[in-house]
């Protein structure tokens, strides 16, 4: 039976965040941190060893596999900073057009630097996310 890698933990997001070794890193994972808190309303949680991650659902897919994943998260990597966002929302290329200098794959959008980004544009693809998973899986959300 498949075991979820990344769970929710109980270890403190500052500390991590203090743990990052590139201080730009760190201050762009400070000034995320105050993003994310205020735009999706949900407290930073970590999420395994290395996301930052705000609310959660449970999702289960056709397949029967099923699990735990925050709402939307980052995380501070040596190489990049991921971003987390809902996968299956095809609606979202709209806003990632004019965020700024990115790339993206499937669930993640990776960016070098928030001075790349447009705030006003992340904010909002925080929103969508949220609310897509909400629509997606509406009985399935921590109560805020």
């Amino acid at each position: 039976m498949y075991e979820q890698k990344t769970k929710e933990t109980d270890a403190d997001v500052l500390e991590f965040i203090e743990s990052v070794d590139s201080p730009k890193k760190r201050e762009d994972a400070y000034r995320l941190l105050e993003i994310f808190e205020q735009t999706s309303g949900y407290e930073a949680k970590m999420w395994g060893d290395s996301i930052i991650g705000f609310g959660s659902y449970h999702y289960r897919y056709a397949t029967g596999h099923e699990g735990d994943a925050p709402l939307v998260g980052f995380s501070p990597r040596k190489a990049k900073i991921s971003l987390y966002f809902a996968t299956g929302d095809e609606d979202r290329q709209a806003l990632l057009d004019d965020f700024g200098k990115h790339t993206s794959g499937k669930a993640c959008v990776y960016i070098n630097k928030v001075d790349d980004i447009d705030v006003d544009v992340l904010n909002k693809l925080i929103t969508r996310s949220i609310h897509f998973l909400q629509d997606l899986y509406p009985q399935n959300l921590e109560n805020r």
